[in-house]
């Protein structure tokens, strides 16, 4: 509970970086006042803090870290490629290397794939794509799912939309995720008009007994992307969170469809930068320069997209991957932690006031208070209280290959712990537990 350090970090930070970080959702009103502020090292699936506090970390760097931290199989092959150079005047041989290895991995599904450092760049590209190839302007996709790109086509149909033209913001639709009728609506309101539709293939929530899919994710999709084909839309499907999680390579395996492009990021490389839009040649090739005599669509071009290093990290990880059983492991571990979380609900009599997504691959807790209303209060105290304990919780645990069974028992000690203040705060309320204000939406209209 020492963090006298992260205290002056907060003071500090605000006045330099907007926001206190490069992604809202580390941010400082996205925890207790009693939390780290900022991480110093990571070593497996424990992180330190720079106040010297050492914490299990659930959320693996917002799921991008799929091995653990500083895993050597990775980070030695890359620390070697760096003392040959990271980036050229041409392209270095190692980005023929990393598509190979890719695309082996989706020999029925893709033909093409184009690299760069973040998810908002390969969606926007997707989108971009998607437009060229059906002269239509309109975009739809899930309103209930929380992130797809920080570029206008989706935050501007956010209550984040501030600065984004209002011309802009209706050039995006909306429907219910998993709701093929929802879906259905937006294609009889739009006729010949949508030129794409952007979903992840599942989410936890798909378990949770409150999704429309009805636990079966996949018969939407195929659905989906039938009614997207007879109506003349391609569809996408975005990997970033499932990729190298739900399945090896992700869901589009799993799932055994064929997205006309997907888009990849977040684990696939153990946290390095590396992220990949792959797709069908038909779609793909209006990017390519030597298809004579065709309009070239400026698809993506960024001078560190395919910095030598994170493509070694992404060649590496798929090599990890194949030759251990990194998936069932993970899944695991992840049923493990349901297991345990439901175990302890119960014996502290709470099974009305936390709810658990049955999802091995991203186990979640949803937090009700006593009108059985989800509580970012009640949720922020959980938070409090494992910090309390030297585990980082937010609500998700993103299992990865280096957490083990005593990572599992760390878990569930802290859990039990903070358990026991949630029972007060039922009662008495989370402002009495409570240290500062409760933590926030992201995707908020007013700081």
């Amino acid at each position: 509970m020492n963090f006298g350090k992260s205290d002056l970090y907060r003071k500090s930070v605000h006045n330099l970086i907007p926001g206190g970080s490069h992604t809202y959702s580390k941010g400082d009103d996205q925890f207790p006042v009693l939390s780290p502020a900022a991480i110093v090292k990571g070593k497996g699936s424990h992180i330190w803090d720079i106040d010297g506090n050492e914490f299990l970390e659930c959320g693996m760097g917002l799921a991008s870290v799929s091995l653990g931290h500083a895993f050597e199989p990775i980070i030695k092959p890359v620390i070697e490629e760096i003392y040959n150079g990271v980036n050229f005047q041409r392209p270095s041989f190692r980005e023929l290397q990393a598509a190979e290895a890719f695309l082996e991995l989706l020999p029925m599904n893709h033909d093409m794939i184009k690299f760069a450092k973040n998810g908002s760049t390969l969606t926007t590209a997707a989108v971009k794509l998607a437009r060229a190839y059906t002269g239509r302007k309109i975009v739809a996709f899930p309103g209930n799912h929380p992130f797809y790109s920080y570029d206008d086509w989706f935050i501007g149909k956010t209550n984040c939309n501030y600065g984004v033209p209002e011309e802009i913001q209706n050039l995006s639709v909306t429907f219910t995720a998993y709701d093929i009728d929802s879906l259905k609506k937006l294609f009889d309101e739009y006729p010949g008009q949508i030129a794409c539709v952007i979903t992840e293939p599942e989410k936890n929530v798909c378990y949770s007994g409150n999704c429309p899919s009805g636990g079966h994710p996949e018969v939407f999709l195929r659905n989906a992307i039938d009614l997207c084909h007879k109506n003349g839309a391609l569809f996408i499907l975005d990997e970033m969170q499932t990729g190298f999680r739900t399945d090896f390579p992700g869901s589009i395996t799993k799932f055994n469809i064929k997205p006309d492009m997907a888009t990849w990021g977040k684990g696939i490389a153990n946290g390095f930068s590396f992220s990949a839009l792959t797709g069908i040649r038909d779609v793909m090739n209006l990017g390519s320069i030597i298809e004579k005599g065709k309009e070239k669509t400026f698809l993506v071009s960024t001078t560190h997209g395919a910095e030598t290093h994170s493509l070694v990290a992404g060649i590496e990880t798929i090599k990890f991957f194949k030759e251990n059983d990194v998936i069932g492991h993970n899944h695991s571990i992840g049923k493990k932690i349901i297991e345990q979380s439901k175990f302890l609900i119960h014996k502290h009599g709470l099974s009305e006031h936390i709810q658990v997504l049955d999802c091995n691959w991203m186990p979640g807790l949803n937090f009700l208070d006593s009108r059985k209303e989800i509580s970012q209060g009640l949720r922020t105290l959980v938070m409090q209280e494992m910090i309390k304990q030297g585990v980082l919780f937010q609500g998700i645990f993103v299992p990865c290959f280096s957490h083990s069974e005593n990572d599992v028992n760390q878990f569930c000690q802290a859990f039990d712990f903070s358990l026991l203040s949630y029972e007060k705060a039922l009662v008495s309320g989370f402002e009495k537990y409570l240290i500062g204000e409760p933590a926030k939406a992201v995707f908020r209209k007013i700081n």
